[in-house]
């Protein structure tokens, strides 16, 4: 077997291996000697059938197989002896197409290779973390909050019109053309106005009517409505009003501490106050995250592969593209060109993506099985009802799973870097660090 080198400009690499018809052919018998003791054949007892006609019986396809194998060997080999890892796949061509019988195969293996990363002095890198403590005002700010949604409802002075916000206890029967339908009337129905839980129109035609009055509501099913049957049709619903009742928020007091889990009001102020620490942690971690990548991006230089560089460039631009174009579900749309912008940024993802993934391999940073567990079982409460069917098509399908493990390996990458960097601790405002947050999301 020989392999040549055709092409060694910047990462691209290129090679011609010649497969020798001789190494071919003593491939073959190695693999007819390997299966001889078990093929039948009708004349032979079982393992006695000659060679030559077992070659002739069988040699055509075992050709085909040794082919492959002495292509993935050599190809496997020069991948040993070289160090070289391929960007991505590499592309084998035969080049004598018109191979017949007793010829030699040659390819053609051109690929890009992964760059050398430098080394990075990690205890170099200087990072700020930002610490928020958790306040009485904003501790307050929350139970009020919590205050709100845990509101109850009192009855309005007799003859008070409803308000947006007010519950209004009623009897309903919607029709279509004069018949009522299956699932459309309800009696003594708690409907809060302005909670959007019903059909698009009906709540705010509710506005302004009184206990004891009846009104007629006509709304419209909405195209895409789930019932088939109701979609896009008009209905008249007819209602009876019982009740008219504003609401009122709950008192901030240990009754309403034990309605959210809490022995008291002072354990809930203590709860809200690591809720709300924690969430800061979160926040401020980000501000942390963005600004080493910052570093990192600028603290070494290395070739980029152009492959990797312009398939991030047209995903980016696709993805894009979507978000302006949110109306547009399918891909059935002209090509989305990158711009100049799209492969700066490319290039950014795909430096800070090889150089994460180098530093992650020399810190033997490996996700576990329960984290990706975690993370699988996270993404599968999104889809209630179905969560069985979407843990299922992730093991079966590889290119999900890696996109679960990404991020994943990531942020451990990133938790290694932090733990051997220099980090100091400023305490700042939630404000400020509301700030910082919003500036990461204009950039």
């Amino acid at each position: 077997m020989q392999v040549t080198e055709t092409l060694n400009e910047g990462l691209k690499r290129g090679y011609a291996i010649t497969v020798t018809a001789a190494e071919l052919d003593a491939k073959v018998n190695e693999k007819l000697v390997e299966a001889q003791p078990d093929v039948e054949m009708k004349g032979f007892r079982k393992g006695k059938v000659p060679m030559a006609l077992l070659k002739k019986q069988f040699g055509q396809r075992l050709m085909g197989e040794a082919m492959q194998e002495s292509i993935d060997g050599a190809m496997s080999d020069h991948f040993e002896a070289s160090g070289d890892r391929p960007a991505m796949q590499p592309e084998v061509k035969m080049t004598n197409e018109d191979w017949k019988e007793g010829d030699d195969v040659s390819v053609d293996l051109s690929y890009e290779a992964l760059p050398e990363i430098p080394e990075v002095d990690l205890a170099k890198l200087t990072l700020e973390r930002l610490v928020v403590k958790a306040g009485d005002a904003e501790i307050d700010e929350t139970l009020e909050s919590l205050a709100k949604n845990a509101q109850d409802f009192k009855d309005r002075k007799k003859g008070a019109k409803a308000k947006d916000g007010d519950q209004v206890v009623m009897d309903f029967v919607g029709k279509i053309d004069g018949e009522a339908f299956e699932g459309g009337a309800a009696e003594g129905h708690a409907l809060v106005l302005g909670s959007n839980s019903f059909i698009p129109g009906f709540e705010e035609q509710l506005v302004g009517v009184k206990a004891g009055e009846e009104k007629a509501v006509t709304v419209s099913f909405p195209e895409e409505y789930q019932a088939e049957h109701l979609a896009g049709k008009e209905a008249m619903f007819d209602c009876t009003v019982h009740e008219v009742k504003e609401p009122v928020a709950a008192e901030i007091n240990d009754e309403l501490a034990t309605k959210f889990g809490a022995e008291d009001l002072a354990t809930l102020k203590t709860r809200i106050g690591e809720q709300l620490e924690s969430e800061y942690a979160g926040a401020a971690r980000a501000v942390m995250k963005r600004a080493l990548l910052d570093q990192l991006d600028t603290a070494v230089s290395f070739d980029l592969p152009p492959s990797l560089v312009e398939a991030e460039a047209k995903q980016i631009a696709h993805q894009l593209w979507h978000e302006e174009n949110p109306e547009v579900e399918g891909h059935d749309h002209p090509e989305v060109e990158p711009t100049a912008e799209h492969t700066e940024l490319a290039e950014r993802r795909v430096r800070l993506g090889l150089l994460l993934a180098e530093l992650g391999q020399k810190a033997a940073v490996e996700v576990t099985d329960g984290e990706m567990n975690q993370a699988v079982m996270a993404q599968a409460r999104q889809y209630p009802g179905q969560e069985r069917q979407f843990v299922e098509f992730v093991q079966q399908n590889q290119q999900m799973q890696q996109q679960l493990r990404a991020p994943l390996f990531e942020d451990k990458v990133v938790d290694h870097i932090v733990e051997n960097a220099t980090v100091t601790d400023k305490e700042v405002s939630k404000d400020d660090l509301q700030k910082a947050g919003e500036a990461l999301e204009d950039e």
